[in-house]
């Protein structure tokens, strides 16, 4: 309960500060549509309206306050649109249905989990040869942070487009991408975790005559699996990040990527909204899985999970 507790008034909080900023974000398209179906009187020029900021018009007319909630295309959909949305194309629709959320979220999905495997292998081996040898130190180290300095979103144009000269579309161009996004916090993560272990620790194994490898197996590696599960948990979220960011340069029929762009295209938030919650509620679950998987291992492993 005291964990659960603090997230929870984070929560209502933005939930309430969301809230008032609808009514100011949409007074001006519920007046001028209200005015238009003389439901009520505000002044006769748009110009004029445009003056008054939206909170002067809800004020005006007490009527407005109500109607910036339900617009069918507000500036910013209201909590309990967006959550009517999300209930509708994930519950309410087949999920073989283009507009299933679900059918959508595992397009995502699916690359974002190839392309979380190859960034997780490529850093935990970068990461290894990074601690034994110190020409990889000294080299692939800065290229690996240099790479991070590449914004994503020129970046993934060019992948795609590359690729696709060659022949290669659909879910590993996506795949590259996260990949590309999620390799950088594991190599970091898992070169502070093996060297992690203290001098004493590493002399102590020298006197049982122990060599590289059963120092990397007996205590390198064990004491590095809690910067690892911590790397993990960012980079299971940046690759889904790569994945979505690599559905919107190709113009994707499907993914979370691509129902943000029909959502902006034909000027409809609220697909953009339920979209994007979703794509973060899938974050939030793929983290908490590896949460759990993490506290497993660490107590088997006879740890605790910080």
């Amino acid at each position: 309960m005291t964990r659960i507790l603090p997230v929870l008034t984070v929560i209502l909080v933005i939930v309430a500060f969301w809230t008032a900023c609808v009514i100011p974000m949409n007074a001006h398209l519920t007046a001028d549509q209200a005015a238009r179906d003389g439901v009520i009187v505000t002044p006769e020029t748009p110009a004029a309206r445009q003056e008054l900021t939206g909170v002067a018009l809800a004020v005006m007319n007490p009527a407005i306050i109500s109607q910036t909630f339900v617009q069918k295309r507000p500036r910013l959909p209201s909590p309990h649109q967006v959550v009517g949305e999300l209930y509708d194309t994930v519950f309410a629709k087949k999920i073989t249905s283009k507009r299933s959320l679900v059918f959508h979220g595992w397009v995502t999905l699916s690359a974002t989990l190839l392309g979380f495997a190859m960034g997780t292998t490529l850093g935990i081996v970068l990461a290894v040869g990074i601690v034994y040898n110190r020409t990889m130190d000294k080299s692939v180290m800065p290229w690996a942070i240099t790479s991070q300095t590449i914004p994503i979103l020129a970046l993934a144009p060019m992948i795609i487009v590359m690729l696709g000269a060659i022949g290669i579309q659909g879910l590993l161009p996506k795949s590259i991408i996260s990949a590309y996004l999620s390799f950088f916090p594991v190599v970091v993560g898992m070169v502070k975790g093996l060297r992690s272990p203290d001098t004493m620790q590493l002399d102590l194994l020298r006197t049982y005559n122990a060599n590289a490898n059963q120092a990397f197996w007996k205590l390198r590696l064990p004491a590095s699996t809690p910067y690892l599960f911590a790397s993990l948990k960012i980079g299971i979220s940046a690759a889904l990040v790569g994945a979505i960011v690599g559905e919107l340069p190709t113009g994707a029929r499907a993914g979370f990527g691509a129902r943000m762009l029909v959502g902006d295209q034909y000027g409809q938030p609220l697909v953009t909204w339920a979209a994007l919650f979703a794509a973060a509620l899938t974050a939030a679950a793929l983290v908490a899985l590896l949460s759990l998987i993490e506290r497993q291992t660490l107590k088997q492993m006879g740890m605790q999970a910080a």
